[in-house]
């Protein structure tokens, strides 16, 4: 099989989807690996480590996509994408289609096969290839919304962790997966007050036993979000249904509770977010205010930091990418039901429930 790693061009997207140590992987299984020039470098891999592993180096993305069988990816392919997609074509990225009917539609009319990452799904419900990233998010999204807290930024001025005299920031973080937790950790860490919230009470038993005493759980309904975000300095989003839209459980009349300056770090933007004012933005123009609340709404937050998501993102998708390979993609998730789960549109049918529901399209149960 042909494999294909064009760069990431999506605005300040430095990861890769392939280090080259994956493409001697591929390499040693009998696979040819394509390699856009210049598509590691914003994670610290330069042409000559892929060449040096076995890949081919080529100059343009058209040339990528036009020679590969199964195409490896990030993000989601982006419009000026889109005309290179085509019928038959493996296509294995984070698609987060429930988020975008335009690119729903667009991967639909290429005819192409949409693994996404995002909803490889373990018997246990563990979503392996989501995780890493959702690791880098949830302990991003403290950082971020410690910076954004400065009076310089828009914030209300206030220091996470306080200091001897003067009482710590209060976070609140709605959802306590794998996103919710690691940003519990840091919050913690940093010293600051932090209320976790979920629907799941052996979830908050877990988190309850594992975090440190600074971190108080709450049961995730509406009475107890309104009452927590009064007194919030940091807002983080950490909700996910997989592969669906998320709930909106902030809502915008909602912002008039909080206090002016309060900081919104939504996670979720991916699958539409789960604060009602939230919208994707940048690294580069990352935040913006409504109703004086400050929303940081960055759609690939792990590419803020390449080298270190690059590595563990590619860490959990080369084992399903090499088997995709070995076995082509029908055979491969006949094989492995948690792969199956994977797909998401087939050769122009949406086979994962939760994408046509968002949109109100017709789907079809997947038949291997």
């Amino acid at each position: 099989m042909v494999i294909g790693v064009p760069k990431e061009i999506k605005t300040n997207e430095n990861r890769v989807a392939l280090v080259p140590a994956g493409v001697e992987a591929f390499a040693q299984g009998g696979h040819a690996v394509l390699v856009e020039s210049g598509a590691g470098l914003g994670s610290g891999f330069g042409d000559d480590a892929y060449r040096a592993a076995g890949a081919t180096v080529v100059a343009t993305a058209a040339e990528v996509w036009a020679r590969a069988d199964m195409v490896l990816k990030v993000k989601e392919p982006i419009a000026p994408e889109w005309p290179h997609m085509r019928a038959g074509q493996v296509i294995y990225t984070y698609f987060h289609f429930a988020a975008s009917r335009e690119l729903t539609e667009a991967v639909m009319r290429s005819g192409a096969i949409a693994v996404a990452y995002e909803t490889v799904q373990l018997p246990s419900g563990e979503l392996p290839l989501l995780t890493p990233m959702s690791e880098v998010a949830g302990r991003m999204a403290v950082q971020q919304g410690a910076k954004y807290l400065e009076k310089v930024f828009g914030g209300s001025g206030i220091l996470l962790g306080g200091v001897p005299g003067v009482a710590p920031g209060e976070v609140v973080i709605i959802g306590g997966g794998v996103v919710g937790i690691n940003a519990a950790k840091i919050a913690a860490g940093l010293g600051a007050h932090v209320t976790i919230l979920d629907v799941s009470l052996p979830r908050l038993r877990y988190l309850d036993d594992v975090l440190p005493a600074n971190v108080d759980t709450a049961y995730s309904n509406r009475y107890n979000i309104l009452e927590a975000i009064q007194h919030a300095d940091l807002v983080i989003g950490a909700v996910l249904l997989p592969g669906a839209k998320a709930p909106h459980l902030v809502t915008r009349a909602d912002l008039a509770l909080m206090k002016p300056g309060t900081v919104i770090v939504d996670v979720a933007v991916d699958q539409g977010g789960c604060v009602e004012t939230i919208r994707p933005t940048t690294h580069e123009d990352p935040t913006y205010f409504v109703d004086g609340i400050l929303h940081y709404g960055v759609a690939n937050m792990p590419g803020g930091v390449p080298r270190t998501s690059t590595l563990a993102l590619t860490n959990a998708t080369l084992p399903y990418g090499l088997k995709l390979a070995k076995l082509g993609w029908r055979e491969a998730c006949r094989q492995d039901a948690s792969l199956a789960k994977g797909l998401n549109i087939i050769e122009g049918t949406i086979v994962y429930p939760a994408v046509a529901e968002a949109f109100g399209l017709p789907h079809a149960p997947l038949a291997l």
